[in-house]
């Protein structure tokens, strides 16, 4: 499942990773062209939800920075919160394991912490990237003395915990449900009663894992959204 890349000994690449993002990016496209193929006055099947999913952006825009500022941020927004949002959901109706390698090749992505940790930091400099455009380097550059010159060091610090917690609460609620799911699948046993046993709490994992990654997804977003506003807007 990890491959040199290139023939390169210490430049690897995980296959898996880069299999289950090109199919979540995949399935985030197909959704947003079949919402938006048929427009009508009167939305219906698709286009509703895809309109009550635009309107629920807006409102996570609209909590943490005024709309004049937050609009630039509603495609990031929508395309972040679809694109975790399914490559969560993806691991949850099964897994496909290689053998007798035990390569697990259909899982969520998001359960990697390379995964994750590659989102937050591409978030995290996204805010700092909006910061100095939007209010101009030495304006910038102030935030991180206020209200007073010594919170400084602990503004930097804040800056690495910030992308640290929003990757690993990703990472860390979904490899704890595709472990769980895993263990679940892999419960050996024969007879009615004892399929019922394990079958039983795989479905109710299933339905609770379904929760989970909507939340986390839900969590992503508000958070991505909390830190560019505090980069952006005059009153954080």
């Amino acid at each position: 499942m990890v491959y040199e890349l290139f023939g390169i000994s210490w430049l690897h690449v995980n296959l898996s990773n880069i299999m289950m993002l090109t199919i979540s990016a995949i399935i985030v496209f197909f959704i947003g062209f079949f919402s938006a193929r048929k427009l009508g006055m009167k939305p219906t099947g698709m286009q509703n939800v895809f309109e009550w999913l635009i309107d629920f952006i807006k409102g996570i825009i609209n909590s943490t920075m005024d709309w004049k500022t937050g609009e630039r941020f509603f495609g990031l927004g929508i395309t972040i919160f679809l694109f975790i949002l399914i490559a969560n959901l993806i691991g949850i109706p099964f897994m496909i394991v290689s053998e007798p390698e035990h390569n697990v090749w259909w899982k969520s992505p998001t359960a990697d912490p390379i995964i994750t940790m590659t989102f937050a930091i591409m978030v995290i400099l996204l805010t700092h990237y909006y910061g100095l455009k939007l209010k101009g380097p030495k304006e910038y550059g102030k935030d991180y003395f206020r209200p007073v010159p010594f919170l400084f060091p602990l503004k930097v610090i804040e800056e690495f915990a910030n992308a640290l917690t929003l990757g690993m609460r990703l990472f860390g609620n979904l490899y704890a449900k595709e472990i769980l799911l895993a263990l679940l699948a892999g419960a050996g046993g024969t007879g009615l009663l004892y399929a019922f046993a394990a079958g039983a709490p795989m479905v109710a994992w299933q339905a609770f894992s379904i929760f989970l990654a909507t939340i986390q997804a839900f969590i992503f977003l508000m958070l991505t959204m909390v830190y560019m506003a505090h980069k952006v807007s005059d009153d954080h």
